[in-house]
């Protein structure tokens, strides 16, 4: 292809509203531009992209005997009726009405869809199993849309759905799924991580996120680097401390600590390390008669060492627990006497249920709230001066240098960006609906369904997150806008050039490389600066000096120093260079 046919499009300056630099890349480079907030248009340069990542997912979706469909962006209200989920997703659903005033969605799934296909024409065990998957357009209404294509309202998703017989034939498409899914991301380039994860409300034990190694990245991605242990800090593990409880050696004191109503001024105060100080946090649960009217609360304490952070999910899945909110201050106070700051398992106005991190519950002369503002207990033991507690469990986020809990080594922390998910739904789904297939004895039985999603249009920007220089992009070959770029220098005012160039670009097309030639006539540093901040990872460069000599100039975007190649060499030093020909 040539430029002069093409659409190139770049701006020296990002616009102020991007935040990150994948936002503030692909705006400069011409590869979105914005409509409307966390809305944009994909570009010519961009569409190029998304197509070779939507290419390398349906081949690898094909070949995993995944079967492609199109489901509609606007669903009827009806079907998400059906599952609840109408009212539970919140203000994220758009719903709409049309001219009869009936309810429809944009779809940011299609659970609903595909249970409703499925119900319609899998009506025996012998079509089974069936996956079925879709490239298409989602819309989530999100709160606050930024970081351009990172969180954006409208994207494109890959999302497949497995229907089989039974929890053994979900779990063998499930495998074949993650599976699938390496070979994917492994053609994409990418350093990423594949990381076990909670499946939240969905439910069920298999669950796993695919991640893209990357600073910026919202996620942190826990692992052990003397294994192949994976985890979000959702999921992660904190093992209980293999070490017994120490024997009380200070006494209880209630100590004034003025002021002070975190962990961290009280430690700073007595002059103690940080962990030696328990966090407390007062959580509460409803009891909920029919009509959804609140019959009973029950308060909770939850007590974390001070240098450590309560992880949601963990608590979520505590027995009791499921459901639960913080308490409000006037509950708390109700309690505890006292105001958040200054709380403590020791001496409640009303009984409350204590649950321990593993960690508390094995420390000894500790340091809490007294339950009165301005002061502290010191030296507070289990069993000593406070009964045991009710429960004790993993309540909090690992920290770098944890076990690991595979037992292999401690674990490490980097940061990481969301980019695909594969679980297992169950029935969830399936039962909800009424979608059933008769099985071998003529019974009919809901579908295990499995569901598994690739983010495609954040892929891109994740690929700029973790690919990028002071100078732009640094695309990996396999999604990259073109993978090579001729670039001649004064084509317009030498015969000479532009014979070299068009038969280099004629010569390369046919071996099957996506070339670019720039034919747009513009200045070596200009012409330089627009594809280095487009990211295509090769460039050739043809002048009439170099061809006197019977040679081009040939870099790679990783590299500072072009280097110089024979005419009658370029071809197989290309290869060489990783370029992929026919042949």
């Amino acid at each position: 292809m040539k430029a002069s046919q093409f659409f190139v499009s770049t701006y020296k300056e990002a616009p102020a509203d991007a935040e990150i630099i994948s936002h503030q890349l692909m705006m400069r480079a011409g590869m979105i531009r914005r409509v409307s907030a966390g809305i944009y248009t994909y570009m010519p340069m961009g569409l190029r992209v998304l197509g070779k990542v939507q290419a390398i997912v349906r081949e690898e979706m094909n070949r995993a005997g995944a079967v492609e469909l199109c489901m509609p962006v606007v669903q009827p209200g009806e079907l998400w009726q059906e599952t609840g989920r109408f009212d539970k997703m919140g203000p994220e659903l758009l719903r709409v009405k049309d001219r009869h005033e009936r309810d429809f969605v944009i779809q940011p799934t299609s659970e609903e869809a595909v249970t409703d296909i499925a119900r319609a024409e899998l009506r025996s065990y012998k079509q089974l199993p069936v996956n079925f998957y879709q490239i298409q357009t989602k819309f989530r209404d999100e709160r606050r849309p930024r970081f351009g294509l990172m969180r954006g309202r409208e994207f494109i998703m890959k999302d497949a759905y497995s229907f089989d017989k039974d929890k053994a034939g979900a779990q063998t498409s499930y495998e074949a799924m993650r599976q699938a899914y390496r070979r994917i991301f492994d053609r994409f380039g990418l350093r990423y991580r594949a990381v076990a994860a909670d499946s939240g409300a969905i439910g069920g034990d298999l669950s796993e996120e695919f991640q893209v190694i990357a600073a910026t990245g919202e996620d942190a991605i826990i692992y052990a680097p003397e294994s192949d242990y994976a985890a979000n800090i959702e999921k992660a593990e904190a093992l209980a401390p293999q070490q017994p409880r120490p024997s009380a050696s200070a006494p209880l004191s209630k100590t004034p600590t003025p002021g002070n109503n975190t962990c961290a001024q009280v430690a700073a105060q007595l002059q103690v390390p940080l962990h030696t100080t328990v966090k407390s946090l007062v959580l509460a649960t409803d009891k909920l008669d029919e009509q959804g009217q609140i019959t009973s609360t029950q308060i909770w304490l939850l007590l974390l060492r001070g240098d450590h952070d309560m992880n949601e999910v963990k608590v979520a899945k505590v027995p009791g627990l499921a459901g639960f909110r913080f308490a409000s201050e006037a509950e708390i106070v109700a309690h505890f006497g006292a105001k958040p700051g200054y709380l403590g398992p020791i001496q409640t106005l009303k009984p409350v249920k204590v649950v321990a991190d593993r960690e508390v519950a094995v420390m000894a002369d500790w340091i809490c709230g007294a339950n009165e503002v301005d002061f502290h207990y010191t030296g507070v033991n289990w069993g000593r001066d406070l009964p045991e507690p009710d429960l004790v469990a993993d309540l909090r986020n690992v920290v770098e240098g944890d076990l690991s809990p595979d037992g292999q080594g401690r674990l490490a922390i980097e940061r990481g960006i969301e980019v695909g998910h594969v679980f297992y739904l169950g029935t969830k789904y399936s039962s909800a609906m009424g979608a059933t297939f008769l099985d071998e004895n003529g019974k009919p039985t809901p579908f295990e369904m499995g569901c598994y999603g690739i983010g495609v249009s954040r892929l891109p920007a994740a690929a700029i997150e973790q690919n990028h220089d002071e100078r732009g992009i640094i695309w990996p070959d396999a999604i990259a806008p073109f993978t090579l770029v001729i670039c001649p220098i004064g084509m317009d005012r030498s015969d000479a050039v532009r014979e070299a160039a068009e038969q280099l670009h004629d010569q390369l097309q046919a071996a099957g490389v996506d070339v670019l030639l720039d034919d747009r006539g513009e200045r070596p540093g200009a012409m330089f600066a627009d594809w280095e901040l487009i990211g295509v990872p090769h460039r050739v460069v043809i002048s009439e000096r170099n061809l006197k000599e019977g040679q081009l100039e040939y870099q790679h975007r990783r590299q500072t120093e072009a280097q110089k190649v024979t005419l009658g060499n370029v071809i197989s030093f290309l290869k060489e260079q990783g370029v992929a020909l026919k042949g």
